[in-house]
């Protein structure tokens, strides 16, 4: 085959860079504004009496709690629905939820939006690549997984930047102006999704079921992936207040530090994608649980600020990192198989959400109870983190001395 020819078959036409806009806009609005925007607004919250502390906190724990629902609905919804129109929904839901909770009608009203925004944040993480990715030639779905998930990333980035922003215009203003936002990014993706079945020539292989020996891969690959969201919360919940009054550098140096972290997690999505793309999944991944490792235990031992920055901008970048380096491994396990990639994401996607509400709350008791150490925090978070990287090099490395029971259960 000719170097042209290959480069064709590379080549992003315009309904993909369409579809990987959609998938952008997907992640952003449902998952990156509806998530992280409402951080930001927790104080605002409470100084306008809207509601008290603690209500702000169960507040937020609506949205972990719709996201693990969405995460469980994700595939029976997209039965019922063709993926085109359904992720058309769930982009309008979530543009409703905010627009809703501009008007704080009683707690009950606003939780179930808060709860709405998160199920339709689930839905769409299970959703949204394995609808894009069967149209993306193989040898892009790395850059192009990065680009979906790259707007997880810039709603890290906005909770820091864009809502304090719209803060000096009011808080009914901001809830607003979000919905706003995220009815012209529905609009802007709508034609942009693609239709169900793939284009002839980047079509699946026929169906087959996955070998017994790597569906124990894809088991512990849930297991590390949850494992994955409890070395990432406690820098989620405590990184701001670590720095403002753990090393008492104040409220301005903490956010300063926030921003830091969503200006990495913009950049993180792509550039792990494209690792992705030259080393494989596999070994991205070990990098990438490596790296947190090592960062979230810094964060347990060192104050230096440019070391905390550091371990922040490697965090920050990994936190919606993690996402296409997963995804893309469940691809290499089941590669002939559309219908076994969804329900595996939708398995993963789950122990995320799962062990990410538990782990929220774990953690702050734990916070709570020692006396509000950080280093106890970081420290559990950095051992989650050792725990997975050391089942997936064990259970590769067993993968790697059966290749005969491998080929048997290939040709079985």
């Amino acid at each position: 085959m000719s170097t042209t020819s290959v480069g064709a078959k590379d080549h992003l036409d315009s309904s993909a860079w369409m579809a990987t806009f959609a998938g952008m806009a997907g992640s952003l609005v449902a998952i990156g504004l509806a998530r992280f925007a409402y951080s930001p607004l927790v104080p605002s919250l409470i100084e306008a009496h809207w509601f008290s502390a603690g209500d702000a906190v169960t507040l937020g724990a609506a949205n972990f709690a719709g996201y693990l629902a969405g995460a469980l609905l994700g595939r029976p919804l997209a039965g019922l629905l063709p993926n085109r129109a359904l992720l058309r929904l769930l982009m309008l839901a979530t543009s409703l939820a905010f627009i809703a909770c501009a008007y704080p009608l009683s707690l009950a009203w606003f939780f179930g939006w808060r709860f709405v925004s998160g199920l339709a944040g689930g839905a769409i993480m299970v959703l949204v690549a394995t609808s894009i990715l069967p149209h993306i030639p193989a040898s892009r779905r790395g850059f192009v997984s990065g680009m979906i998930f790259l707007g997880i990333g810039l709603g890290i980035a906005a909770s820091g930047t864009a809502v304090p922003a719209l803060m000096r215009l009011g808080l009914q203003e901001t809830w607003l102006g979000l919905g706003g936002l995220s009815l012209l990014l529905t609009a802007l993706s709508w034609f942009g999704w693609p239709p169900s079945a793939p284009p002839q020539g980047i079509a699946a292989p026929a169906v087959e079921h996955a070998p017994s020996h790597e569906g124990g891969v894809l088991r512990t690959l849930y297991g590390e992936y949850a494992l994955n969201a409890l070395g990432l919360v406690p820098v989620m919940l405590l990184l701001v207040d670590y720095v403002a009054r753990g090393l008492g550098h104040g409220a301005d140096t903490g956010a300063f530090y926030w921003v830091l972290y969503g200006v990495a997690s913009v950049a993180g999505p792509v550039a792990v994608g494209s690792l992705a793309d030259r080393v494989g999944y596999a070994a991205a991944y070990r990098i990438a649980l490596l790296l947190q490792a090592v960062a979230v235990a810094t964060l347990a031992v060192s104050g230096n600020p440019l070391v905390v920055g550091a371990a922040t901008v490697i965090i920050g970048a990994l936190t919606p990192g993690v996402v296409p380096l997963v995804l893309g491994r469940i691809h290499e396990l089941l590669p002939h198989s559309q219908t076994e990639q969804r329900a595996a994401w939708s398995r993963a996607t789950t122990a995320f959400a799962l062990f990410q509400a538990l782990g929220g709350y774990g953690y702050s008791y734990l916070f709570t109870h020692s006396g509000q150490s950080y280093a106890a925090v970081f420290l559990c978070g950095a051992v989650a983190l050792t725990v997975a990287l050391g089942a997936d090099i064990l259970v590769n490395a067993r993968r790697r001395h059966h290749p005969g029971k491998r080929a048997a259960a290939i040709r079985s």
